[in-house]
């Protein structure tokens, strides 16, 4: 006599459903994970970009020098630092290593292009070049997908004659105490806001050269031994 025992169709129905079931369960699962893995990756996407902006803007800006663009007699002198709302630009140098010698004036600016926002940095020779040399200009993104882009400068205010916050920095003749950068992404998201101090000495002029203080007196040297 034969043994075996069928699986009736309602067994059937219950096996399926149950595998059913366990599939939903694990696909489910997987969706959080790769969803959860995702958010993790551009979490870790928009620190790296946090690091890379606070990197720029603490290596460079706040070792901003305070020049005089005065190279053309026949022209009026212009300090270098010019700060506006959304673009700002100063002198700096690269280390060694960049092989890029010289002064460079940065320029930092929020542009638009097929709908689209990023802050660049654009850097060419701060000095004249001779006949025969050829311009060295760069321009790179900084940081893309950008919503709005602010500056804001903390120095005297030539009106109120007191040190306050001010949405530009133009025609004066030394730097700002601090600058503030300020960011958001297009999704919302806001970056924290980049405080940069920055050198206030004098500036000194580039074609003059006794506008630079030497103090030779006999006491001064004196004061040296």
């Amino acid at each position: 006599m034969n043994s075996a025992r069928a699986f009736t169709l309602i067994e059937v129905l219950i096996a399926m459903s149950l595998l059913s079931l366990m599939m939903l369960l694990l696909f489910g699962s997987l969706h959080i994970g790769a969803k959860s893995w995702q958010q993790g990756e551009e979490n870790m996407a928009m620190t790296n970009e946090i690091a890379v902006v606070q990197q720029f803007f603490t290596t460079h800006l706040a070792n901003a020098l305070p020049e005089w663009n005065d190279f053309d007699p026949e022209k009026e002198r212009v300090f270098a630092f010019q700060g506006k709302k959304n673009a700002l630009q100063f002198v700096g140098a690269f280390p060694a290593s960049a092989e890029r010698n010289g002064l460079q004036l940065f320029h930092i600016a929020l542009k638009e292009e097929h709908q689209k926002k990023a802050v660049t940095v654009s850097v060419s020779p701060f000095f004249p070049l001779a006949e025969n040399e050829t311009p060295l200009e760069d321009e790179v993104e900084l940081i893309a997908n950008v919503k709005q882009f602010e500056l804001a400068y903390y120095g005297l205010n030539d009106e109120t004659g007191e040190n306050q916050w001010q949405s530009e920095w133009l025609n004066k003749d030394q730097h700002p105490r601090l600058v503030k950068i300020s960011l958001e992404r297009e999704e919302g998201r806001w970056m924290p806001d980049i405080i940069v101090a920055l050198r206030v000495e004098s500036a000194y002029s580039n074609v003059d050269l006794d506008s630079v203080p030497i103090d030779d007196t006999p006491d001064a040297l004196d004061n040296t031994q």
